[in-house]
C-alpha cells in the first residue's frame, strides 16, 4: 500500500473530503521517515505543520527543570497530535516534547495549509474531535496524578503491559511521573508481598489479582 492510500485508510475523515479539497492537503504534504529516539517536537520550538502518522507511535511529554518527566499522551497511527494542532491554532511554540518511540512514517501538512483547510467543515470537525477525545484523555490524567496513589498506578502500569516486563525501573518511574527511587521502593514492597518477582530489566507478575485488587484500591 502506498503513502497516500495508508492515510486515506487511516485517516478516514480526509478520504471523506471532497476531491479538490483532498488534492489541495496532498499537493504541499511532507512525506517523512523518523528513526526510533528521534525528537520530533521539543519545548520553545516553532510547530511546521500538522502531523499524520501512517506507521509507529510517538511519546508526548512534559519534562521539568530537575529531568523529571510527565507523559502526557501517546499517537498511534491513525491518530494525530493536539499539541500540533493547539500551537498551530493559537501561533505558539510547543510546550512538551514528542520523541518517537518506534521507526515512523508521516505525513506532515504545512501550516498555511492546514489554516487554509480549517474553512472546509469535514477538516474541521476532525481538528475538533480530536481535541475532545485528547482532553477527556488529559483530564484522566490529571485525576490520576491528583487521587490515585502511587502504588495503585504503578500497579495499574504493571498489568497493562502482560505477564512478563522487559522494563527498567526509570522507564517505568518516567511513566509514572516519578522517579526510579520511589518506583524502585514500591517494586521491592510488591516483590515482597509474592505480587511479582524482579530480575534485571525485567518484572515478571506471579499474582495479577492482587495487583488488580491494588490497582483498584482494595486491601
Amino acid at each position: 500500500m502506498n503513502d497516500v492510500a495508508t492515510l486515506l485508510t487511516r485517516y478516514p475523515a480526509i478520504a471523506a473530503l471532497a476531491e479538490t479539497d483532498r488534492d489541495r492537503l496532498l499537493a504541499p504534504a511532507r512525506w517523512m521517515a523518523v528513526p526510533a529516539g528521534s525528537v520530533l517536537f521539543d519545548e520553545r520550538q516553532g510547530c511546521e505543520g500538522f502531523p499524520f502518522l501512517l506507521e509507529g507511535s510517538v511519546r508526548v511529554s512534559k519534562r521539568s527543570p530537575s529531568g523529571r518527566e510527565l507523559p502526557l499522551y501517546r499517537i498511534i497511527a491513525g491518530e494525530t497530535c493536539i499539541l500540533s494542532a493547539s500551537c498551530l491554532l493559537g501561533r505558539a511554540d510547543y510546550n512538551a516534547r514528542g520523541m518517537a518511540e518506534t521507526p515512523l512514517r508521516l505525513m506532515l501538512l504545512p501550516a498555511p495549509v492546514f489554516d487554509q483547510l480549517l474553512t472546509v467543515p469535514p477538516f474541521r470537525d476532525f481538528v475538533f474531535h480530536l481535541f475532545a477525545e485528547r482532553i477527556a484523555d488529559l483530564m484522566q490524567l490529571v485525576e490520576e496524578v491528583a487521587f490515585r496513589r502511587l502504588d495503585q498506578r504503578l500497579a495499574a502500569v504493571l498489568l497493562g503491559k502482560g505477564r512478563v516486563l522487559h522494563v527498567t525501573h526509570q522507564q517505568l518511574a518516567d511513566e509514572l511521573g516519578s522517579v526510579r527511587e520511589m518506583v524502585s521502593r514500591l517494586l521491592k514492597g510488591f516483590a515482597d508481598q509474592g505480587l511479582l518477582r524482579l530480575s534485571r530489566e525485567q518484572v515478571e507478575i506471579l499474582d495479577p489479582a492482587g495487583l488488580r485488587a491494588l490497582a483498584g484500591g482494595a486491601g
